[in-house]
């Protein structure tokens, strides 16, 4: 059970319409606003809530519903420590299962009071005088102590900004908003961006079109897939004794570690795995032109890695033709290539990705100074293990900037980063305090120290131009370390890196009226 307070300031000789208050509001419902809401509630704080501007928790489970859109981590890794799920179909779990995992967990931590969902934050800035949040959103204004964004990268479809998008008379749609009531079938289809969404749906929609053409501004290297079921009889074993799925996982986690050797500290062992890619595609594609026009230019692991054993032969078939060029213009009816080859099709799909490092939310949150968190950054986002950010007290972030992977699991970042926020709210009600905020030089020291170590990996002299990249050319995506350091540095709690003051309390000088929230 959480307690909302409502409040009312006189405004004249009329009531206000009512402020709604709550000691911390998270942003999102997806696996870090879970994670957060749980770690929360199991240190038996419960004034707190979740919003969701979906109609639904999920978060990018929700929202990427393409066909054949799975996790490619494996599923024991790809879940919370804390709540092992012994019944996943696949050693990759598809977006359904994760979804209805997702929706287990709300239940089980007893989270669902705490959820409000269709509920879209417009705004929040700090008010210095309050020590408070004011946050305006769709459903009404509120006032928060603490606020979390528990967005995760992987939010905000991004469109590429190509001439005659608007002109378009056909069907327009990207991969995380999905319409499952437009039917393909016998359609003439552009799919436009070979990312890991693209590699997943082209294979799944391929068979159902009339034609299909697949824009490829650059190949991505494809690793074989070692995905398969896993039986009844594995999953009674797995239910039967806890510690095998235990095992299981500290088996996946420690093999997807073992690449942050090539990834962060050797690029040039990426080389075996590259070897493996390259046998993959000469397996899969015998056509030489065809595999010349797939083969990547840079190093493995400069992009994300993909996994699939579909990928290649999809676009063999006979009505898929791969354009090896960029999307130029697009008119009523067609689309043009960077050569100025014109195709006439019905729908677009566009599998371009997220707004990953132009986070959406920075545009949103006004800290100390009045300054929105975007324009600070002027272009290159940095924080504190990815969580917090000077000039915004009473201000974190689950997953951002450098606390994304290119090799293992969000969840086990997620996990780390909850456990710190969760510590820095109980430090705020110990000490007493209103307000709590990241010391400077710590945020920059840690910042530098990434930055030290961004310039030695893959991602850096691999050769290439990637989402990881902010406006100013700097990685502001990746953690380029082992993930167990990060785990540390993030649940060890150091107060000293924090700044903490006492001001008025807005709630003295307001009255409060508690309200049952469930």
């Amino acid at each position: 059970m959480s307690h909302v307070h409502t409040t009312r300031t006189a405004d004249g000789g009329g009531a206000a319409p009512a402020v709604q208050h709550v000691r911390v509001l998270i942003v999102g419902g997806g696996f870090s606003g879970i994670g957060l809401g749980r770690a929360l509630k199991e240190s038996r704080f419960t004034d707190f809530l979740i919003l969701e501007r979906s109609d639904d928790a999920g978060g990018v489970w929700h929202s990427n519903s393409y066909p054949g859109c799975r996790c490619d981590v494996p599923s024991h890794l790809y879940s919370f420590s804390f709540a092992p799920n012994p019944d996943w179909s696949s050693t990759y779990s598809p977006q359904p299962e994760i979804q209805a995992y997702l929706a287990r967990c709300l239940d089980r931590f007893g989270l669902r009071p705490h959820l409000r969902t269709g509920i879209e934050v417009e705004e929040a800035r700090w008010d210095e005088g309050e020590q408070l949040w004011h946050i305006t959103t769709s459903a009404g204004p509120w006032t928060a102590q603490v606020l979390v964004s528990a967005m995760g990268p992987l939010t905000e479809p991004k469109l590429p900004e190509v001439p005659g998008i608007d002109r378009f008379r056909g069907k327009i749609m990207h991969s995380a908003r999905w319409d499952h009531d437009h039917d393909l079938a016998g359609e003439r289809v552009a799919s436009i961006g070979t990312g890991a969404s693209a590699i997943q749906y082209v294979p799944e929609i391929a068979d159902r079109v009339d034609t299909l053409y697949v824009f490829q501004r650059s190949a991505p290297w494809i690793t074989p897939h070692d995905g398969r079921a896993i039986t009844d009889a594995e999953r009674a074993r797995l239910r039967a004794r806890p510690w095998r799925q235990r095992a299981e996982r500290a088996k996946a986690y420690v093999a997807r570690e073992l690449l942050v050797l090539g990834f962060a500290k050797q690029p040039k062992l990426m080389g075996m795995i590259e070897r493996l890619a390259r046998q993959h595609l000469e397996r899969q594609v015998e056509d030489p032109s065809l595999r010349r026009a797939l083969t990547p230019d840079f190093t493995l692991g400069c992009k994300r890695v993909v996994p699939s054993n579909a990928w290649y032969p999809a676009l063999q078939k006979p009505n898929v033709e791969l354009v090896p060029q960029a999307l130029r213009e697009i008119r009523e009816h067609s689309v043009i290539d960077a050569d100025g080859v014109e195709r006439e099709v019905d729908t677009i799909i566009f599998g371009t990705g997220f707004h990953v490092t132009d986070i959406p939310f920075a545009g949103k949150v006004r800290g100390r100074d009045g300054e929105l968190m975007n324009a600070a950054w002027a272009g290159s986002p940095r924080a504190y293990l990815g969580v917090s950010v000077p000039g915004f007290p009473n201000f974190f972030m689950l997953l951002g900037p450098n606390s994304g992977l290119g090799h293992s699991s969000m969840v086990y970042m997620i996990e780390a980063q909850a456990e710190h926020v969760k510590n820095a709210v109980r430090a705020l009600d110990v000490s007493g305090s209103t307000s709590i905020e990241v010391d400077r030089r710590a945020h920059d020291t840690y910042n530098h120290d990434l930055d030290r170590k961004l310039a030695k990996s893959v991602w850096e002299l691999g050769g290439c131009r990637t989402f990881y990249q902010d406006a100013n050319g700097r990685n502001a995506t990746i953690y380029p370390d082992w993930t167990f350091r990060f785990r540390r540095q993030a649940v060890r709690w150091r107060p000293e890196v924090y700044h903490f003051a006492a001001g008025p309390r807005a709630t003295d000088q307001q009255t409060a009226v508690t309200m049952d929230a469930s």
